[in-house]
């Protein structure tokens, strides 16, 4: 969202993204960076975004993560939920780690009461 779209500065998201890339709090992991850059048909987007990506590296997706990502798809779908492979692979490394998910994507709302996820929010600011 902060680099693909046009979104205010002032956006509650982005500044949260901003503050969790200074803190050295975030992470990727390699389908995402596919996510991010796939559809841009713009090669000077794509090559902008892409260079800003590559300042974080991947943390390593290993069988027991898609294998996680499977039990928590079936465990989802068996309860009426949907979702990609790739928003339950995230589910499956986050848990691994141990780290909240930050995300816009409301499936992952849908996902928490059933999967041991924990989701990031952005903090109020105060004034």
């Amino acid at each position: 969202m902060a680099l693909r779209r046009n979104q205010p500065a002032d956006s509650p998201v982005v500044t949260e993204l901003i503050e969790l890339i200074r803190e050295v709090r975030s992470q990727m992991i390699g389908p995402v960076r596919q996510e991010l850059l796939s559809g841009i048909k713009n090669q000077v987007q794509f090559r902008k975004l892409r260079n800003h990506l590559r300042a974080f590296p991947d943390l390593e997706v290993t069988s027991s993560d898609y294998e996680s990502a499977a039990v928590f798809f079936n465990l989802c779908r068996g309860k009426g939920i949907q979702g990609s492979n790739t928003d339950f692979l995230i589910c499956a490394i986050s848990v691994r780690h141990k780290i909240p998910i930050f995300t816009t994507d409301e499936d992952f709302t849908l996902f928490q009461p059933h999967l041991p996820i924990m989701l990031h929010r952005p903090r109020t600011v105060t004034t």
